[in-house]
């Protein structure tokens, strides 16, 4: 591509490549060295001149966002419930409907509860340290099977100061012994013939495909729960859009009640849980 003169430019020649104009002007501005989320400085600096290094990294990070690169992959960090993680290709981006699971395990308990939360398949930290930012009293326990992937939230959770008890294992066999008031997990949980997969092929195909049908981790998750949830404990899982009944009908199966499901951004159940036993640690 022809280097434009001026970042204003700049924006303009991504858009025209397809690019939205708020990940031109992001890509713009890490380029420059400046923060992505800088646009105002953007607008007010239209004619600065967009110097040649600067341009050399843009027209990578270009190419590699029509490639279909998660951005946060580019720009090296994601906005998420009010935190800032870093992130790179050994974690899935986080995404914005997996707040809907943290809204939503905020709402079961009240804040100044002192409940022992596990997180299962943490990738980036994004929920475990979430919880941790919001329920200070709160003893968070998050895992992961993948040793690259802790390493990820780990440093999360060392640069944001939020205090989090991490372990690599695959799901349960994490917490060997250990019980909980509140369990939650966004596992993997596309078909392995799924055809958007293709979309997805720069994220860890690990933490996307779960067996035939996309619920072998809930399956799993669900199966063992008992000897891992404290009478009243609630289990939340996020899981696909059309998955919400098969979800409900596991949860059932493993003895829960009170189950229910929670809608994300786009009004599609995305999330489903309930309680294990009569309550007594969380308030409704």
């Amino acid at each position: 591509m022809t280097q434009p003169q001026t970042t204003a430019a700049a924006v303009e020649h991504l858009q025209s490549l397809g690019l939205p104009r708020l990940e031109a002007q992001m890509l713009t501005l890490h380029a420059l060295g400046r923060n992505p989320q800088d646009r105002a400085w953007l607008l007010a600096h239209g004619e600065a001149p967009m110097d040649a290094a600067s341009w050399i990294r843009l027209d990578s990070t270009v190419n590699q966002r029509l490639t279909g690169v998660p951005m946060a992959y580019l720009v090296g960090h994601k906005d998420f419930h009010a935190i800032t993680l870093c992130v790179d290709p050994r974690v899935l981006d986080p995404r914005d409907d997996t707040e809907t699971l943290v809204e939503w395990a905020l709402a079961v308990a009240p804040a100044e509860s002192e409940l022992d939360v596990l997180d299962l398949g943490t990738g980036s930290g994004a929920i475990a340290l979430a919880l941790a930012r919001e329920r200070p009293r709160w003893r968070i326990h998050s895992s992961d099977a993948s040793a690259d992937a802790l390493e990820v939230a780990r440093n999360n959770g060392q640069t944001l100061g939020l205090k989090v008890e991490w372990a690599q294992g695959d799901w349960w066999a994490a917490w060997p012994n250990r019980t909980f008031d509140l369990v939650v997990s966004n596992p993997p949980y596309i078909a392995e013939n799924d055809p958007h997969l293709l979309a997805l092929r720069h994220e860890p195909r690990s933490a996307l495909v779960s067996g035939p049908d996309g619920l072998r981790d809930i399956r799993t998750i669900a199966g063992q729960a008992e000897t891992h949830l404290r009478p009243g404990a609630w289990l939340l899982l996020e899981h696909g859009h059309a998955q919400a009944e098969a979800v409900r009908e596991l949860l059932r199966q493993a003895g829960m009640t009170s189950i229910s499901s929670k809608k994300d951004l786009a009004g599609i159940e995305r999330c489903s849980g309930g309680r294990w036993a009569p309550a007594r640690f969380c308030g409704a």
